[in-house]
């Protein structure tokens, strides 16, 4: 991408002009997290539903925030209908059905919620008994580009054909506008939120997903900024990328415990550069992602840092840029899959520029016999000589309702990789 051949070439000057400052690398706070977010969703008490959604819903519905909602069963939005969700809205999602949100192709899902009354999604189970998997989750399909051989893919999940298809040529489409919108106990056989062939005018800020039992957020094709993203504790990767994905993240976190990962393991951030099992049309626009202040936790300690991974994973010729963002407790920076046949490509796939990192093993992983010093990859950025407990890293770690995970002290105090 242009951004980072430019950012990192302006990275590179003014470190050779100026020397490593404390202004020169990243400021990443997590303001941004504040007042909106819920990191002990299961001590919170909601109130019983009053009314139940229909399975269908193929005309223009509105969701009020006096009236407390359950889905029963998988939910469609059909017939280029609109769903709008008035802020401070919850829905509650019954676990003994599966049960999903499917806005199709054509539909539109508004749920505008905001800081002070975020929109809540959840499992109908009392507090302290709810649990990953409770229910499905949601699932928005667009219109926009999808780098599949038919230019078109279909969903995952066992879902009605008729609703499935994702894809299109309808690039800048408004496929969703979602802000402040909190998914909790989701991932029963999919994932806490897919995004499919997004168009680029969709809204997709200040989302926080929960437990989810599969991926958090998972994107496949579209073209889409989205900001302000959460991930708490997911079994499988926090965020997903697939099927010619290409846009960009602003400010994320993702925190992962060790002891909680899927059957396969799981990352922080999973980059395909199309479907291995579906092929793609256009080598040209396989999957490529900038990310600016991303915050990737393992809240590992000496007792168990041995069982966590890379905390990036890119496969199938994606790419993943990384700038202004804090990585700790994971083995491992990056690792590469055997498509990545040369250091060339190496470098082409993965970029982390003003950043810092805090791992135990060194740093860089790939399936080739690569003999080149793959730990230039990560020049120019601060780490950890030897590896930290979070508590010593951050702010305020390990507090179960307000977790800080700002950089306690100056990255000057860190070793820099030249």
């Amino acid at each position: 991408m242009k951004k980072r051949e430019l950012l990192s070439l302006f990275l590179f000057i003014m470190i050779s002009i100026t020397g490593l400052s404390q202004s020169s690398f990243n400021q990443n706070t997590m303001k941004w997290t504040r007042d909106w977010t819920n990191f002990e969703p299961n001590n919170t008490n909601y109130p019983d539903y009053d009314e139940q959604l229909p399975n269908i819903i193929d005309k223009d519905t509105y969701l009020r925030s006096d009236i407390v909602y359950l889905m029963s069963g998988d939910i469609y939005v059909t017939n280029n209908a609109t769903l709008i969700i008035q802020e401070g809205t919850l829905i509650k999602a019954d676990t003994e059905k599966s049960t999903n949100l499917i806005v199709t192709k054509g539909a539109k899902l508004i749920a505008d919620g905001s800081k002070a009354s975020p929109i809540v999604f959840t499992s109908n189970k009392l507090s302290n008994s709810r649990k990953s998997g409770d229910w499905g989750g949601i699932t928005i399909i667009g219109s926009g580009k999808a780098n599949t051989v038919e230019g078109e893919g279909i969903i995952k999940g066992n879902f009605n054909p008729l609703y499935t298809i994702f894809g299109g040529n309808t690039p800048e489409e408004e496929t969703t506008i979602l802000r402040y919108v909190r998914i909790e106990y989701a991932g029963k056989s999919t994932n806490g939120l897919s995004l499919y062939a997004l168009g680029n005018k969709s809204v997709v800020e200040n989302i926080m997903v929960s437990y989810s039992a599969d991926d958090s957020f998972e994107w496949h094709g579209g073209n889409s900024i989205s900001k302000n993203l959460i991930s708490y504790k997911s079994n499988d990767d926090d965020y997903d990328f697939t099927q010619g994905y290409r846009g960009e993240l602003i400010n994320i976190l993702a925190i992962k415990h060790p002891y909680i990962t899927s059957n396969n393991g799981s990352y922080a951030i999973e980059v395909d550069g199309y479907n291995k099992s579906l092929g793609f049309e256009n080598s040209k626009i396989l999957s490529s992602i900038d990310i600016t202040g991303a915050t990737l936790i393992s809240l590992v300690d000496e007792n168990n840092y041995s069982h966590t991974r890379a905390a990036i994973s890119i496969n199938n010729l994606g790419e993943l840029y990384l700038n202004d963002s804090n990585i700790s407790g994971f083995s491992d920076v990056v690792k590469l899959d055997k498509t990545f046949s040369t250091l060339r490509m190496i470098e082409t796939a993965f970029k982390l520029d003003n950043s810092f990192f805090n791992i135990h093993k060194n740093g860089v992983i790939t399936q080739n016999n690569i003999e080149d010093d793959l730990f230039n990859l990560l020049k120019y950025n601060r780490f950890t000589k030897t590896f930290l407990q979070p508590e010593e890293i951050f702010s305020n770690p390990l507090d179960r309702a307000n977790p800080d995970f700002t950089l306690k002290n100056s990255l000057n105090n860190y070793m820099v990789v030249q």
